[in-house]
């Protein structure tokens, strides 16, 4: 599954030190005007090194001129604030496992 959302990505960014997978992010586009930013991981080990940064930069850098919004995980706004994002006033979402995202604070 994780395979099949990365490949339907428009653009997709793995970080590695040597040959180990240490972060990972996503997006998906119209290319124009909308983006939208996924799976943004880094190994807790190499967090607070700008590898997330970086990732982020550089996903925001191949679609220029478009919007983004994205999910950030419980703790991890900061992060994303300074970059330049700021909290929907009006977002919604529809989950299919809705109680797993409630309990991870995502959702009311």
């Amino acid at each position: 599954m994780c395979k099949r959302a990365f490949q339907g990505s428009q653009v997709t960014i793995f970080a590695f030190d040597d040959e180990n997978m240490i972060g990972t992010a996503r997006a998906i586009s119209d290319g124009v005007k909308q983006a939208a930013i996924y799976d943004v991981a880094i190994l807790p080990e190499y967090q607070g090194k700008g590898i997330g940064k970086i990732m982020m930069e550089n996903i925001m850098d191949k679609l220029p001129g478009c919007n983004f919004i994205l999910y950030a995980n419980v703790g991890k706004e900061a992060f994303y604030e300074k970059l330049g994002f700021r909290r929907l006033k009006t977002g919604m979402a529809k989950f299919v496992k809705k109680e797993i995202m409630t309990s991870r604070g995502f959702t009311e």
